[in-house]
């Protein structure tokens, strides 16, 4: 008899333990734990860096990176229970460094054909400390590429993925980073569909190129980088850059208050990056459609 009970009370803690596991492997469940982990930290380390000054503030912020991407990494592998190749050390610099350079290229021919336009002219400014000015714009830019990247073309996007497939997934991450610019300085309608088609389809397309996420943060962060160097608003957050820009012209030219990310101009180009992109990803899943991998 007491056989059959324990028997009885095993099963019964197995059955407990398989809907809890279920539960946490939900990919809504494991996408907002992950991203509250995430945020968490980004919240701590903001508080430490708003004390801190030069070095040491960006000491902090490369600590929040490591720390962010361990709770990512730990969000997959335990509660997802899924590989997380796109954030493998492998072919992490070069990754990184390729997405640095496109999101280089990116933002400086944008500004080149607004200029070229008329409405943005630069002038050098004289009383700006370059080291100052480039810890003060790699900082947040860093900030904002590491925990975005790992939010939205992380888990969001392989939670929808999950769900609907890329397209969904697509979609929908666009949509919401659109909307989390909404509360920024200058933001309009117009901007947050800006950053929709600009940003959003880009770094998506990006990671569905790429399937990785060192190179999404690598254009992020040369994407801010480069406007925060260039004193451009950075979608609607100031600049203190070595560069005094004056905007001339109409607000779809310059983007206004809200920064470069506010003009036409980079929505178009931005078009013509991501189309290739999602080309080039769509082959590569034809070419390898059984890998084992979450992002294939």
């Amino acid at each position: 008899m007491k056989k059959k009970v324990y028997g009885k009370e095993l099963r019964q803690r197995g059955r407990k333990l398989s809907a809890w596991s279920s539960f946490w492997r939900f990919p809504i469940v494991w996408m907002i734990a992950g991203a509250v982990g995430i945020i968490l930290i980004d919240t701590v380390f903001r508080q430490l860096t708003a004390q801190a000054e030069g070095a040491v503030s960006l000491i902090f912020t490369l600590v929040m990176g490591f720390l962010a991407i361990l709770v990512y990494k730990l969000t997959l592998t335990f509660l997802a229970r899924r590989s997380t190749p796109e954030i493998s050390g492998q072919r992490a610099g070069t990754e990184a460094i390729l997405g640095v350079l496109t999101g280089t290229i990116f933002i400086t021919g944008s500004v080149l054909i607004i200029a070229a336009l008329g409405g943005y002219s630069f002038q050098w400014a004289s009383s700006a400390d370059p080291s100052t000015v480039l810890i003060s714009s790699v900082k947040p830019a860093l900030e904002g590429a590491v925990i975005e990247e790992l939010i939205f073309r992380g888990l969001m996007f392989q939670a929808m993925d999950t769900w609907g497939g890329k397209p969904l997934s697509l979609a929908v991450t666009s949509l919401f980073f659109g909307a989390s610019h909404l509360g920024n300085t200058g933001a309009t309608v117009w901007s947050a569909f800006a950053i929709v088609l600009e940003a959003g389809v880009l770094l998506g397309a990006a990671f569905l190129w790429r399937r990785n996420l060192w190179f999404t943060m690598g254009l992020h962060l040369a994407w801010n980088t480069m406007e925060g160097l260039l004193g451009i608003p950075v979608s609607g957050h100031a600049a203190a850059g070595l560069f005094t820009v004056k905007m001339n012209g109409d607000a779809l030219l310059t983007g206004g208050d809200f920064g470069l990310e506010g003009s036409i101009v980079p929505v178009a180009i931005s078009l013509l990056f991501s189309v290739p992109m999602l080309i080039a990803g769509a082959r590569k899943r034809r070419v390898d459609p059984g890998k084992p991998s979450a992002l294939k």
